[in-house]
């Protein structure tokens, strides 16, 4: 997200989904399968890079001028899939919410009112033109949302470090993710009722319906591991603990389903601390 990063980075996570080339309308397939042949693919911290170089000038450049043409590329079962980035679209959703999470003075500051109104009037042309647009990337700072864990099983989950350092994150196929929703959503509608957690995995489930059923969907703790102790990372279950409390709450077991909400609220909540900390 080029807004928001100017003022969290890099402690954001994501949630990707990577599409195969068959899901793409001509010339868009013929420039990603031209694309994911590149000896030199660019990385989320190549993304990260680009995204503050558009926050130097002054005023800040809050959406790109120009789409970009890269993505992230993955091979699944022999199959080539691709995220784009659409750092244009992305950077204007992340404004909207910008507006809605920081103070008039403080908003002010990062983005003066002359700038804002721009940037809508250009969002409100594009979409205008593009009725059907989505990201194929979600974002969020300072966490992960409990939501998308649900997505994951916790054989899923792979923790290394790479060239880019520490890399922790989920990667599952589509069918599968899909499913998870469902089947959680039948849960809590049992248990709970409505509220904001079932909004939240709604919203997510209606996301992942916009894409191809054989797309790879990816939870990545992105920048969150700088934030966090690598100890604790090591012992970060969360898909785990979401998928236990889903388990009790279809068993009618409310002390166990607490005690995985309690072990998630305490993780979360000891990342979100250190935003008022930085």
């Amino acid at each position: 997200m080029t807004v928001t990063s100017s003022l969290i980075v890099p402690y954001a996570s994501y949630l990707r989904v990577y599409e195969p080339l068959a899901a793409f309308p001509e010339p868009e397939r013929t420039h990603w399968v031209r694309y994911a042949r590149r000896e030199h693919i660019p990385s989320a911290q190549d993304e990260l890079r680009r995204s503050l170089a558009d926050l130097v000038p002054v005023p800040p450049v809050p959406v790109p001028v120009h789409e970009s043409g890269d993505a992230f590329v993955a091979v699944v079962d022999g199959v080539t899939c691709v995220c784009p980035w659409r750092t244009r679209l992305r950077g204007w959703l992340a404004l909207e919410e910008l507006v809605s999470e920081l103070p008039p003075p403080l908003l002010d500051a990062v983005l003066p009112p002359v700038v804002r109104r721009q940037t809508v009037a250009d969002y409100e042309r594009w979409l205008a033109r593009n009725p059907d647009a989505r990201p194929w990337i979600r974002s969020a700072t300072w966490h992960v949302p409990v939501r998308w864990f649900v997505l994951f099983a916790d054989e899923e989950r792979e923790y290394t470090k790479g060239e880019d350092g520490l890399v922790l994150r989920y990667r599952t196929a589509m069918v599968q993710a899909r499913r998870r929703v469902a089947r959680a959503l039948k849960v809590l509608r049992d248990a709970l009722g409505e509220g904001p957690l079932i909004d939240g995995l709604v919203d997510v489930g209606r996301w992942l319906e916009e894409f191809h059923p054989r797309s790879l969907v990816e939870l990545d703790y992105g920048g969150l591991v700088h934030a966090v102790p690598d100890g604790l990372l090591d012992d970060d279950r969360s898909a785990a603990d979401v998928a236990e409390g889903l388990s009790a709450l279809r068993d009618g077991d409310g002390e166990r389903a607490g005690s995985a909400y309690e072990r998630l609220t305490e993780r979360w909540s000891a990342v979100r601390g250190r935003q008022n900390a930085s």
